[in-house]
């Protein structure tokens, strides 16, 4: 978690997907011996600045609070032995040792979800969210009317186990200073959030949150979330007794929130993916190769699903022009947002089978989409990239069945490239085609 916000940064310990995680996945290998790394990433290509383009139009849409800057939190004596004896585990696995010393508060369920409502207004501020909302129902990836804030608010409310805040080093978690198994393994996540901390600068993921670079921000935290999901369960094999790692699955499981299934699956992503994404570096280089994905992170949903193209396979910019004269008076921008592979998996397997929509989104290079509004009318750009001619095909054929009848929207495809628009109603869509010259 970042700067007292950021929950959707270092937070959680989804404590569902932790337990999947530890009680039914195979034993991690450990760490092998190190080995090259491939060199850092090419660098990121600079966005447009153009005026009217997409991205010019994202910095004026980027509503966000100024982050509240906080003193760090002092250590306050030793750590409870239970609580230490954890964190020298971490070391260990981890391979890294605490340049400063830690806090780690075991809290009440209450306390800590009290504790993030004091977040949750700079993560998710209420305008650039119920402007979202507006363009994610039209897109038809939450149902009409619903409100993503809530919707988050609601995830976390039920989710979250544990966090950690880089820039003043507060560490809270569930449990109490005789932590359970269950509760080692969430202080151990929690605790490997603030080694790479110390080591690689978390903060870092501020600076995407602020922007609004949403595809990136999703992608760092894959990594960041990977490495405390990936060695907090190599702590639990390690440190744990197999009776204790049987039994972790049987500990009390909040009830997860009922929330829209396309928030809720977005939520817990960075924390599989990353995983395994985690799992595929350890294999390449050892520890050096998850540290070096710490201090050059992914820059793309699709580096961390696919580990082979990080670091150099950096996506394509596509932009949106401003379409809101030609789509008539009154109408102005709602929303942009960056949308990589993760984002265009997770639309498409709410309603096709996962072994198509991994496939369909596979060949993605770039993708962004523009959203207009009128009161209630709502028209959206989806412009889309991909790595060959034969990949957007496959995903303009699976976008076409994912829509169907549903709701008014058209799939455009052009060589390697597919646009999709999406419409409150069947005049506003015949308004966006023509307003693209398509009428």
């Amino acid at each position: 978690m970042r700067r007292r916000a950021g929950l959707r940064v270092l937070a959680p310990a989804a404590l569902a997907l932790a337990l999947v995680v530890v009680a039914c996945s195979p034993q991690v290998e450990p760490v092998p011996p190190e080995a090259p790394v491939p060199a850092s990433p090419e660098p990121v290509p600079r966005l447009p600045t153009a005026p009217g383009s997409a991205y010019a139009a994202l910095r004026e849409l980027c509503d966000r609070p100024g982050v509240p800057r906080e003193e760090p939190v002092r250590a306050a004596g030793e750590l409870p032995p239970a609580i230490d004896e954890v964190r020298r585990g971490v070391e260990r696995v981890r391979g890294l040792r605490f340049r400063e010393p830690v806090t780690a508060d075991p809290v009440s369920q209450p306390e800590l979800v009290r504790r993030l409502r004091r977040s949750f207004q700079h993560s998710f501020p209420s305008r650039l969210y119920r402007r979202r909302s507006l363009a994610w129902s039209t897109i038809g990836v939450i149902a009409p009317g619903a409100s993503l804030r809530r919707e988050l608010h609601e995830f976390y409310s039920g989710q979250v186990v544990g966090f950690y805040v880089p820039t003043s080093g507060e560490l809270v978690f569930i449990g109490s200073e005789r932590p359970t198994p269950l509760e080692r393994v969430v202080l151990a996540h929690e605790l490997t959030h603030a080694l790479d901390d110390q080591h690689f600068d978390l903060d870092r993921l501020d600076r995407l949150e602020a922007r609004c670079r949403d595809e990136r921000l999703e992608a760092a935290l894959g990594v960041v979330e990977g490495s405390a999901q990936y060695f907090s369960l190599l702590y639990a094999q390690r440190f744990l007794s197999l009776e204790e790692q049987l039994g972790l699955g049987a500990g009390e499981v909040p009830q997860a929130p009922d929330v829209e299934p396309f928030v809720a699956r977005l939520e817990l992503w960075p924390y599989a993916a990353g995983a395994a994404f985690v799992a595929a570096r350890a294999a390449l280089g050892g520890r050096r190769a998850v540290d070096q994905a710490l201090r050059h992170l992914p820059v793309s949903t699709e580096q961390v699903i696919h580990p082979e193209r990080y670091p150099n396979d950096a996506p394509r910019l596509v932009d949106v022009p401003d379409l809101a004269d030609a789509l008539g008076p009154g109408w102005r921008d709602l929303d942009v947002m960056e949308v990589g592979e993760a984002w265009l998996q997770t639309m498409l397997g709410l309603r096709l089978d996962g072994a198509t929509a991994r496939a369909a989104a596979a060949g993605w290079d770039g993708g962004l989409y523009r959203a207009w509004a009128r009161g209630r009318d709502v028209a959206v750009v989806l412009e889309t990239a991909w790595d060959r001619e034969a990949d957007a095909a496959g995903f303009a054929r699976a976008l076409r069945s994912w829509i169907g009848d549903r709701q008014p929207a058209e799939v455009l495809w052009s060589g390697a490239r597919v646009t999709a628009l999406f419409a409150s109603d069947a005049g506003t869509l015949g308004a966006l085609r023509a307003a693209l010259g398509r009428g």
